[in-house]
């Protein structure tokens, strides 16, 4: 999460937030959250209080959806936000990632207590890297100890690589061009590497290109039609979208537009393009045991602790993170952060699904973690109220 695909922001004009922080907002009367529902209420204090340009969630209860939006397109002038409009998914693509490979578990194509040089010989040495005693499910589960790629490429200066598009294994020799942070299975630390491998592995055993995979077992299984994998080359969101904001860097602060961007670099571990009703649905479909046999979404649901930040009680499946909620129980789900965008939400056991997404990171218009805790604030009241 956060830290996993953070760190990019755009070049060209200078923006300001200056007396742009009204709200939009649409939500259908008889689909229920109203002007002064909780959830609006608490998505226009994303705009109001944490200054995020513009919020985008989708809120399925009961067999009914709503979708509502916050704050303007754009922080140069007042343009209407797009009702469930396209953002970046993130890490948002992990759980995608993981799906796949658990069908390749299904069928007997994959075994998740194997070793990655099983699959994939010669490909991972480094200081300290075993690969014999990495496996797929430490991949999957973020236990592997594989340094993270995206803190060695450049993501602290994002104008110099906004445009740049990156090859999967340069994005490997990255990473193990550093020690493993600690030995496979011993800890749990979130690595962008795990991801990357599991997408290699994916197009190893299928023979075909991860994102094809991703697409025809996934996306089009789930009937997800606002999602897609940007080809090579495509650093643009189709429309509707609202504008997502960044820094020039960790040391400059200037905020501008970094809509566009070339999202190699995320790969199997965050390319993806969604919306906040498409995400919110694929989280349902998979609780509901629709993209994966019974055994493998049990695999998928067992889970470590994953202290993202101090005191959150998150804890890390396969590719999946269950969230406690304040009114009981837990949802599942995985959020994303990719410069421009942020989504959070997931799906309860019980049949409710969200889906959010903010136009900025947090950390872009202040603190970093006051702003996430924010979102999650958020995420959490349009669960529970």
């Amino acid at each position: 999460m956060s830290k996993s695909l953070s760190t990019m922001r755009k070049g060209a004009v200078v923006l300001t937030v200056a007396g742009l922080v009204g709200t939009a907002w649409t939500a259908s009367a008889a689909e229920g959250p109203s002007r002064t529902s909780p959830v609006q209420d608490s998505i226009n204090s994303l705009v109001s209080q944490e200054k995020f340009p513009a919020v985008l969630a989708s809120v399925s209860r009961n067999g009914r959806t709503t979708s509502l939006v916050a704050g303007s397109s754009r922080i140069d002038k007042q343009v209407p936000v797009p009702r469930d409009g396209y953002v970046r998914a993130g890490s948002g693509t992990k759980t995608f990632t993981a799906v796949v490979v658990l069908q390749l578990v299904a069928e007997g194509k994959v075994d998740l207590d194997a070793s990655i040089e099983t699959y994939l010989p010669g490909l991972v040495r480094g200081e300290d890297i075993d690969p014999t005693k990495i496996t797929v499910r430490h991949l999957l589960q973020h236990t592997s100890g594989l340094p993270n790629y995206t803190a060695h490429i450049g993501l602290d200066n994002f104008q110099k690589i906004q445009h740049k598009f990156f090859q999967p294994h340069d994005l490997l020799a990255a990473a193990l061009a550093h020690p493993a942070d600690f030995a496979p299975g011993t800890s749990w630390k979130y690595s962008n590497t795990n991801y990357l491998l599991a997408g290699l592995l994916i197009e190893r055993i299928t023979e075909r290109p991860v994102q094809e995979q991703i697409t025809e077992r996934v996306i089009k299984k789930a009937g997800l039609r606002a999602t897609y994998w940007p080809q090579p080359g495509d650093q643009t969101i189709r429309e509707p979208h609202a504008q997502g904001y960044g820094t020039v860097s960790l040391t400059d602060k200037t905020v501008i537009d970094v809509t566009e961007l070339d999202p190699s670099w995320g790969g199997a571990a965050g390319q993806l393009i969604s919306t906040p009703s498409d995400l919110a649905k694929f989280n349902r479909l998979l609780l509901d045991g629709k993209l994966l046999p019974p055994a493998q979404l049990a695999e998928m649901r067992k889970t470590v602790d994953a202290p993202v930040y101090p005191g959150s009680e998150w804890r890390y499946g396969l590719g999946l993170i269950s969230i406690p909620l304040t009114c009981g129980g837990v949802y599942w789900g995985h959020g994303g952060d990719i410069d421009g965008y942020e989504t959070r939400g997931g799906a309860t056991d019980d049949g409710r699904s969200v889906g959010l997404a903010v136009t900025a990171l947090p950390g872009t218009f202040g603190e970093d973690l006051p702003a996430l805790k924010a979102v999650l604030n958020s995420v959490d009241t349009a669960f529970c109220k």
